[in-house]
């Protein structure tokens, strides 16, 4: 199976798509590091700075939409949203660009030196306030989720039949990858043991809470972008941020935070398991299908061993 590969096109594309939104005026169109399946590009109109982009995969942004305003309303530092657009075949959105860089750019030690900054922003986002949405898993353009249950969500998202999205025809990748078939299938049966603890707990969730995805000044967080948003148990934002920053104490610090406030946090062990093996599963095929060999073998052994 080939690698995916993010669409390409040109300036002048770029340039049409900004001038029709904006008006003429845009400058310094460059584009950005990151993004798995966007092409991302950074510029300045009239002295402010937005972030542009595109993606072949239909419906790419609605969520994104939809998302900017439920926490860029809640305050919670997310940009806020411009426009949302189809050119030719690819899917765009215009974005204010938040300040700073990304937080994967500093050391280990200035980014556990802002943890704390961290998992309040994550409280914030697993409190905002979703009352009059309903459902479980992906968000959906009208701020729903798209499945009844957590567990159907679990099912659906590891199905074979993924006709229509990033995943399909993705068993392929048993045969073309280094995508284990039995590992994949132990790793399942374990998630779904732990399903009844995350099932009933629904609060907004990113989906990629890790430093690629919040940008710093190097002494604040100035901002929080993308992500895979859904609905479901916030620990698992907490496992994601776990997994991307090993060297600091991601629980701990986490446990404080909430014992500060007062909260109690029930079957905290096995919900943090469940969301462990939820995004780990999850990385799983997606690191086998961009061909990222040491991300897969790293989490397939961290997988392997939490039952040991």
């Amino acid at each position: 199976m080939v690698m995916y590969e993010k669409p390409k096109l040109a300036i002048s594309e770029i340039e049409k798509v900004l001038e029709n939104h904006l008006g003429p005026g845009s400058t310094e169109i460059k584009p950005l590091s990151g993004g798995n399946i966007s092409n991302v590009f950074s510029f300045n109109h009239e002295g402010k700075g937005y972030v542009v982009k595109f993606s072949d995969l239909e419906g790419a942004y609605e969520t994104e939409h939809y998302v900017s305003n439920l926490l860029s309303g809640q305050n919670i530092p997310f940009p806020k949203c411009l426009a949302l657009g189809r050119i030719n075949q690819l899917t765009y959105i215009i974005m204010e660009r938040m300040e700073g860089r990304n937080l994967s750019d500093f050391t280990a030690e200035e980014q556990t030196h802002q943890l704390p900054e961290i998992i309040s922003i994550l409280k914030k986002m697993a409190e905002a306030d979703i009352g009059s949405t309903n459902g479980y898993g992906w968000i959906a353009a009208d701020g729903n989720g798209s499945y009844v249950s957590w567990k159907d969500f679990v099912v659906a998202v590891n199905a074979e039949d993924q006709r229509g999205t990033f995943w399909e025809n993705w068993h392929d990748l048993f045969r073309t990858s280094c995508l284990e078939r039995d590992v994949y299938e132990e790793i399942y049966g374990r998630l779904m043991d732990y399903v009844p603890y995350n099932e009933s707990y629904r609060s907004f969730i990113h989906g990629d809470f890790q430093q690629w995805n919040i940008l710093s000044d190097g002494t604040r967080i100035t901002g929080i972008i993308d992500g895979n948003c859904m609905y479901g148990d916030s620990l698992i934002d907490l496992a994601i941020l776990d997994r991307h920053m090993p060297w600091s104490d991601v629980i701990k610090t986490y446990q404080i935070n909430q014992e500060k406030a007062s909260i109690k946090i029930p079957y905290f062990k096995e919900r943090l398991m469940g969301a462990y093996y939820f995004k780990g599963l999850d990385g799983l095929r997606f690191y086998a299908k961009m061909g990222w060999n040491d991300a897969y073998q790293n989490t397939r052994q961290f997988l392997l061993n939490l039952n040991a």
